[in-house]
């Protein structure tokens, strides 16, 4: 798996039955977050569509939420062998409804046809800045781990991922970044380099869909094009919607170009 991850820019693990038992505690801790009125007037977005759910798992610095023991099974494992033990933050709940996409407030028509035709693909921390919204490395995340909550149909807006596109993404960063000091990535604009390589990954990489029931994880490579499908009329999934958690732990400062260098 860790061999797939490095060369496709993703991996699926098979469900394990001790990760069932934590997305279940994961599941009953964010339904209550995703009730309380503060959450939602914060994070439900694109006309109620979709609930983004940044930082609302209560989980601890292991993965422990609710009863559950620490957060481990084979897809921990692999990030572990290639990145170290990094410490979770609250994980991201991200729970989309029938009818995604519709438009987020304040996005332009460009951005959501975007969201509707490319699935708002994106590479992580590459964050909007300024006015005129630059994409500036603002978080050096080590890896992407996803995690089902709830069971549903693949049509239920699922992730995708650009199969390979890390590797074109990576290039195109090397260019950008390779001879600056890795404490002034974050001040780079790198918005015209970054979609130039997403031009390049539509044309050249396949699209995978990923999807799996509770208990089953997928790692996807920090630097991998990805984003979440539109719902497909018809597509099966409880009342709660389709519901995964999501962890992007952070390199430290002790390893600053690690985001560009590492696997």
């Amino acid at each position: 798996m860790v061999a797939d991850l490095v060369r496709t820019g993703w991996a699926h693990f098979p469900a394990e039955a001790a990760l069932r038992d934590w997305a279940a505690e994961a599941r009953s801790a964010a339904l209550a977050r995703i009730a309380d009125p503060a959450q939602r007037a914060q994070w439900l977005q694109c006309e109620g569509t979709w609930f983004v759910g940044v930082d609302t798992l209560p989980n601890d610095s292991r993965g422990r939420v609710g009863a559950s023991a620490p957060l481990e099974c084979a897809a921990t494992d692999a990030a572990r062998d290639l990145y170290g033990a990094l410490p979770l933050h609250p994980g991201q709940v991200s729970v989309t409804y029938p009818g995604y996409p519709k438009p987020r407030a304040g996005e332009s028509d460009a951005a959501f046809r975007y969201r509707l035709n490319r699935c708002a693909a994106h590479v992580d921390g590459l964050l909007p800045v300024g006015a005129d919204r630059r994409r500036m490395l603002r978080e050096r995340h080590a890896y992407i781990l996803g995690l089902p909550l709830t069971e549903t149909g693949a049509g239920a807006a699922p992730m995708v991922v650009w199969e390979g596109s890390h590797h074109i993404m990576r290039d195109a960063f090397e260019t950008a970044l390779g001879g600056l000091d890795p404490s002034d990535w974050g001040d780079i604009d790198v918005t015209d380099v970054y979609r130039a390589a997403r031009r390049e990954v539509f044309a050249t990489c396949p699209r995978v869909t990923v999807h799996g029931p509770p208990g089953t994880a997928c790692l996807v490579h920090r630097l991998a094009l990805h984003g979440v499908a539109p719902w497909q009329e018809g597509a099966s999934a409880p009342p709660e919607g389709r519901m995964v958690a999501y962890f992007r732990p952070q390199f430290g400062d002790v390893a600053q170009d690690a985001w560009l260098r590492r696997p």
